[in-house]
C-alpha cells in the first residue's frame, strides 16, 4: 500500500480579520509539491492577505497551517523561511549597490574563522544559478546594471539558495517585457520539475493559462473555487472572480442613455503612443466634448493605470498629448488641473478626500489650489460654491462644517465630485466612483455624470460593475494585461457579454 505523500501546504479554515473587513473568511486552500498553482482573485479578493499569512507576515486569527502534514503557526517571515517557505514579491528587494553573487548569497554567505569566505560564496551562488538554467550570468555585475527580468531572476536565486519547498511569486511579470516572461517562466518550470511547489500570483490572464497547472480563485476573502486550469475557458474565470454567472451575463444588454452622441470635431483631448514601461503598454486616446468613455477591464487590467497617466498622476515615459490643438505635457497633477483636467481616485479615503477637514474646505481646496494660496477665496465666493454643491449633489449632512470622516462613502464621493467639479473640468476621470455605494448612492453619481456630459464635459468613466459602463457610456476602452485590447462604440447590440468575450479571448484574438 502507497502512503499517501502530504500536501506541501495546507490551509484549514483560515480567517483573518482587519477593522471593517473580513479579509480571508475561513478559506481553504491546498498547494501540492511540483505544481504551479495559480492564486486568482480580483484586487481586494483576498490574494496578498493569503500570500502573508503563508510567509508569517500576519497570525491568522483563525484556522490552521500544515506545511508537509506538520501544524505550524508562524510568527514571522523568519519562521516560514526556516519551514521552507520563500517569497519573491513585485518590488525586487535587494541592493543595487551589490554584485550578482553578493545579492543571491545575501545572508546566506559561506563563512569561516576568518570571516566570509568569497571564493566559496561565489561558487555556491553560481551552483544556485546554474540549476536554474542561468550559469551564464557574471556574477561579479552590479545588480543595477541589469534589467528588471534579470533583477527577478537573480530575486529567485536567492529564494532558492536554502532549497526552498513553496516558493511563493507575486506579480513577478508586473514589469517584464514578453521576451522576460518567457526567461522568467523556464526558469519556473525548471523548479515545478524539481518537486518545488510554486504558488503563483498574478493579473495577466494569459500568463496564468501559460504557466500554471491548477488555481484557486478569491473573492470577498472566500475560496469561490479550485480548478485545473484546463477545465477552465478565461470567460468562466472571469465569471467566477466577479461573482456573476455566465447566463446571467449573456442576458445582460446594453442602454443608451439620453446624451449619446458620436464624436464630432477636434478632441478634448487626444494621446498617441501614452504609456510606460513596466505600467501601460504605449497606446492611443482620444476624449470629444460631451461624451462618457468607459475603461472596461478586470481590477490590475490596467484600467487606474491609464488614467493615472492621463492626468500625470504618473509620469509617462512614452507619446504626446493635446488638449485641442495644442501640444501639452501633463506631468504632475498640478500641470494637468492647470488644463482643467480633474481626477477621481479610486480609493477615495486616502486618495480623495481629506477626512479631517470640513465638507466646506474639502470642496474648496482644489479650487484654491488653481487659483494660488496669494489669491484666497473670499468668504461669500467660497459659501456660494459650497452651499451650490451641497444643493445639486444631495450632500447629507447639509452642513459644511461637518467633518468629511464621519459622512457616509456616499457622500464623500459626493463631496469629492464637488471638489472637482468647482475648478469647471474640461476633462473628468472617475475611477470606480461608486464602489461600496448603496443604490440610490449610485444612482446619483450615475445621474449627476450624465448630465455633466450633457453640458460638454468630457468623462472618463471606469467601474469594475460592466452594467455600469454600458448604461453609461458613450464608447467603451477594453483593456487586459496593461494594454489597450479594443474600443467598442455603445449601442443596441452591445451588452457585458460582449466586453467579457473581449477579455477573454486569447491573445492572438483581441
Amino acid at each position: 500500500m502507497v502512503e499517501a505523500v502530504a500536501p506541501a501546504v495546507e490551509m484549514v479554515g483560515m480567517s483573518l480579520r482587519f477593522p471593517g473587513v473580513h479579509a480571508l473568511d475561513h478559506v481553504d486552500f491546498t498547494l501540492r509539491s511540483g505544481e504551479v498553482h495559480a492564486l486568482m482573485g480580483e484586487n481586494g479578493a483576498g490574494k496578498s492577505t493569503l500570500i502573508k499569512v503563508l510567509t508569517g507576515a500576519y497570525p491568522a486569527d483563525d484556522g490552521e497551517l500544515r506545511v508537509q502534514g506538520a501544524r505550524r503557526d508562524f510568527s514571522s517571515i523568519a519562521e516560514a523561511q526556516a519551514a521552507g517557505i520563500s517569497a519573491v514579491y513585485q518590488d525586487v528587494d535587494l541592493c543595487g549597490n551589490l554584485s550578482i553573487a553578493e545579492n543571491v548569497m545575501l545572508g546566506n554567505e559561506v563563512r569561516s574563522w576568518r570571516g566570509i569566505d568569497w571564493r566559496r560564496t561565489r561558487e555556491r551562488a553560481h551552483a544556485t544559478l546554474s540549476e536554474l538554467g542561468l550559469s551564464s550570468l557574471d556574477l561579479r555585475t552590479r545588480l543595477s546594471d541589469l534589467s528588471p527580468a534579470v533583477q527577478q531572476l537573480v530575486a529567485i536565486g536567492r529564494a532558492t539558495v536554502v532549497h526552498p519547498r513553496v516558493l511563493v511569486l507575486d506579480e513577478p511579470t508586473s514589469s517584464l517585457d514578453d521576451r522576460e516572461v518567457a526567461m522568467l517562466f523556464a526558469v519556473i518550470r525548471r523548479l515545478r520539475d524539481s518537486g518545488v511547489a510554486i504558488l503563483f500570483v498574478s493579473h495577466f490572464l494569459e500568463q496564468v493559462f501559460a504557466i500554471s497547472d491548477r488555481m484557486t480563485i478569491l473573492r470577498n476573502g472566500r475560496n469561490v473555487g479550485v480548478h485545473p486550469t484546463h477545465a477552465l475557458d478565461r470567460a468562466e474565470v472571469i465569471s467566477i472572480m466577479m461573482g456573476k454567472d455566465l447566463s446571467t451575463l449573456r442576458r445582460l444588454g446594453s442602454e443608451r442613455v439620453v446624451h449619446r452622441r458620436e464624436p464630432a470635431g477636434l478632441p478634448v483631448l487626444r494621446a498617441e503612443d501614452l504609456g510606460r514601461r513596466g505600467v501601460f503598454e504605449p497606446t492611443k486616446l482620444e476624449l470629444h466634448r460631451g461624451e462618457v468613455v468607459g475603461f472596461a477591464g478586470l481590477r490590475g487590467s490596467g484600467r487606474t493605470e491609464l488614467a493615472r497617466l492621463l492626468t500625470g498622476v504618473d509620469r509617462a515615459d512614452s507619446g504626446e498629448t493635446w488638449i485641442r490643438d495644442e501640444p501639452v505635457v501633463i506631468s504632475t497633477p498640478r500641470t494637468a488641473l492647470r488644463h482643467r483636467i480633474a481626477f477621481t481616485a479610486e480609493n477615495r479615503r486616502e486618495e480623495g478626500v481629506i477626512g479631517e477637514l470640513s465638507v466646506r474646505k474639502n470642496i474648496t481646496l482644489s479650487l484654491q489650489a488653481l487659483r494660488g494660496w496669494t489669491r484666497p477665496l473670499s468668504r461669500r465666493e467660497r459659501d456660494d460654491i459650497v452651499e451650490r454643491f451641497i444643493e445639486e449633489l444631495g450632500i447629507v449632512p447639509a452642513d459644511p462644517s461637518v467633518l468629511v470622516k464621519n459622512l457616509s462613502g456616499g457622500n464623500q464621493q459626493k463631496v469629492l465630485l464637488a471638489r472637482w467639479l468647482a475648478v469647471r473640468p474640461r476633462v473628468l476621470v472617475l475611477d470606480e466612483p461608486t464602489r461600496g455605494m448603496d443604490i440610490s448612492a449610485k444612482v446619483d453619481i450615475q445621474a449627476h455624470v450624465a448630465q455633466l456630459a450633457a453640458e460638454g464635459v468630457s468623462i472618463v468613466f471606469i467601474s469594475s460593475e460592466f452594467e455600469e459602463v454600458l448604461r453609461l457610456s458613450d464608447r467603451i476602452v477594453v483593456v487586459k494585461d496593461r494594454r489597450k485590447i479594443g474600443e467598442i462604440s455603445n449601442g443596441p447590440g452591445l451588452s457585458v457579454d460582449s466586453i467579457v468575450e473581449l477579455i477573454a479571448a486569447d491573445a492572438g484574438e483581441d
